[in-house]
Parts: structure tokens; C-alpha cells; sequence
């Protein structure tokens, strides 16, 4: 697979996907374990559907994880003042 992406992209383009590839699919990891993850009281983030969301459609996750971390900056802001 990376020798198709060299011989398409050359070297750089195919390194750039390639770590480009390996990030996304970090990300997808840790927004299902982000999801799926309970709250300290032991209810879960989210419903059984957004978890089935989460596994099947891999932009699910990776968005539901940036609009989290931002919901956390804004959770901390409103603590400093």
C-alpha cells in the first residue's frame, strides 16, 4: 500500500499520507473511547446509537472529540472567572 502511495504522491506525499492516515486513525480510537467512556457517576457520554455511529462512520468520532475538548476549554474558562 505505501509503494502505490510512493509511486502516486513520490516520497514526501506518501510519508505525509501515510502519518496523515496513522493520526486519523488515533483520533477515531480515542473518540470511541471517549464516547464510550462513563462519568465518574457511572452513566455513560453517550447513547447506544451514537456508539454504533461512532464505529461506522469514522468522522463520528474524531468530530464528537474536538467539539469535546472544546466543550472542556469552555468548562474551564467559566471556572477561572
Amino acid at each position: 500500500m505505501l509503494q502505490s502511495f510512493y509511486e502516486s504522491f513520490g516520497f514526501f506525499g506518501a510519508l505525509f499520507l501515510a502519518i496523515l492516515l496513522f493520526v486519523l486513525f488515533i483520533f477515531w480510537v480515542a473518540g470511541i473511547a471517549g464516547i464510550t467512556l462513563p462519568y465518574d457517576g457511572g452513566q455513560k457520554k453517550a447513547n447506544s446509537w451514537q456508539i454504533i455511529l461512532a464505529v461506522l462512520i469514522p468522522i463520528y468520532p474524531i468530530a464528537w472529540l474536538f467539539y469535546d475538548i472544546y466543550q472542556q476549554r469552555q468548562f474551564m474558562k467559566e471556572e477561572e472567572s
